[in-house]
């Protein structure tokens, strides 16, 4: 979730400029810079060891490891039109023999028209097919959230191309990979039609990786009207699971029609605890209904009028039994389970991660007798060791990567692992000016290279190093 910087509208000529100064190539260096991470917590674990500290104030790693800027805020792209903005969820695709495909988020309002792909004061708006604009401003502005595509070769470690994807949606934050090789982005926000905007918001919109240029806009209504944040598809039965970033958000699943052809409508559902029929507080801030390792028996109630014109759906869900997360953002399928954040949940409401395990029989009748499991796998007592867990990915070897996303003078954002049994290890400190939220982690598909943007002002690096030799 994009939450704005005081300087952010203070700086808005910057918007139509390349940053200047990031190195092409940065590596670890020997003096270890002073925080939080000096002292070792409870349930935290060496990983891979002290971060220290980047001479370039950019991002502090591991020794060994190595980073890149790939894409920056300001460029010019293939298609003439620039790099925005606010940069969020991605997702990576195997592309071609040595190359990738970045699908990336950009979590643009109608608030930040001098942050998009069109450039300051629209100068480049002739170079855009309104054709492919989904919505527009009252006056015939574009909305410029959306997404953006970015050939990277993993050879070469230079992208080749870049090109926006999806233009004309709002506030664009996270999303998923889907197994057929699109990317779901996903809308937070639920601004209707008239609140100077032509067309009703919230919705979840598909784009191809393998696509070149912008997508037909179409948003796929079945998923629901809310607070999208983020999905996750279970690849061996296409069902797509979706949180919501609300402090009273619930946990929806989507059953396709067909699952490749996503508009062809579905159902949609949210998670209730057998345990709770009359519906269940998960935050533990008052009540405590569960402590790290209890499971509940998973109950997934049908939804009506799932477009939700009143932005009530969650509020009908609870009713019915439904079980409340405070802010849904980040999930991740990984094998046969999935994980997702609650980012302030917890007693210290510093975050939680929560686990499901889906019946043997997930989504048909079966599954009441066996139903899918629901985990408190992770809650924070510390802001030190996790604070604030917001977008995640799954490594190839089976470790959370999850970004931070508290704005603080005082607490700089990190990226933290989290190990199959709960430990934490600290990966990654963003060090530059603005402490912005890291976003997007995702992971090559051979796993050499963990791909992860900086929301402010926006930029992508590509991150490598000796992953093997991590230490629990």
């Amino acid at each position: 979730m994009y939450l704005s910087r005081r300087s952010m509208m203070n700086h808005a000529a910057a918007a139509s400029l390349a940053f200047s100064g990031f190195p092409l190539l940065a590596c670890a260096q020997n003096s270890s810079r002073a925080d939080s991470t000096a002292t070792t917590y409870e349930n935290e674990v060496e990983g891979y060891g002290p971060l220290v500290e980047d001479k370039y104030g950019i991002c502090d790693l591991p020794a060994g490891f190595t980073y890149k800027v790939i894409s920056e805020a300001g460029e010019t792209m293939s298609d003439g039109l620039v790099v925005p903005h606010v940069h969020d969820g991605m997702g990576c695709f195997a592309h071609g023999t040595d190359t990738i495909a970045l699908v990336r988020n950009h979590e643009l309002s109608p608030k930040h028209r001098n942050f998009g792909a069109i450039g300051m004061n629209g100068r480049l708006i002739d170079k855009l097919d309104k054709s492919k604009v989904y919505d527009f401003e009252a006056n015939d502005y574009p909305l410029l959230g959306g997404t953006t595509t970015a050939i990277y070769n993993m050879k070469t470690r230079q992208v080749e191309q870049q090109f926006m994807s999806l233009i004309g949606t709002s506030t664009n934050c996270a999303g998923g990979q889907t197994p057929w090789g699109s990317w779901l982005t996903c809308e937070e926000t639920v601004t209707k039609a008239g609140e100077g905007v032509g067309k009703d918001h919230g919705y979840v919109f598909e784009v191809p990786s393998g696509h070149k240029g912008l997508v037909d806009p179409v948003p796929i209504k079945a998923m629901g009207r809310f607070k999208h944040e983020a999905t996750a598809t279970d690849p061996r039965t296409g069902i797509i699971y979706l949180t919501e970033d609300t402090s009273d958000g619930v946990f929806y699943r989507y059953l396709p029609n067909d699952r490749r052809h996503l508009l062809k409508g579905g159902k949609l559902q949210a998670l209730g605890f057998k345990q709770f029929p009359k519906g269940a507080v998960t935050s533990n801030v008052g009540e405590t209904i569960w402590k790290v390792g209890d499971s509940f028996d998973a109950v997934w109630i049908d939804l009506d009028n799932v477009e939700s014109p009143d932005d009530d759906l969650r509020a009908r869900a609870y009713t019915a039994g439904a079980a409340q997360f405070v802010r849904g953002e980040g999930i991740h399928f990984g094998d046969g389970e999935l994980y997702f954040t609650a980012t302030s949940g917890g007693k210290a409401e510093a975050g939680q991660i929560i686990r499901y395990r889906p019946s043997l029989h997930e989504g048909q009748t079966g599954e009441k007798d066996a139903p899918g499991k629901v985990t408190l796998f992770l809650e924070s007592a510390n802001e030190n060791v996790f604070d604030y867990g917001d977008n995640l990915t799954i490594s190839n070897w089976g470790h959370l990567f999850v970004c931070e996303d508290r704005y603080s003078d005082s607490l700089r954002n990190h990226i933290r692992i989290v190990t199959p049994l709960g430990k934490v290890a600290t990966f990654a400190r963003n060090v530059f000016k603005e402490n912005g939220e890291w976003a997007g982690a995702c992971f090559s598909p051979d796993g050499s290279t963990l791909f992860v943007n900086v929301q402010w002002p926006g930029f992508t690096l590509a991150i490598t190093g000796p992953w093997q030799t991590f230490k629990a």
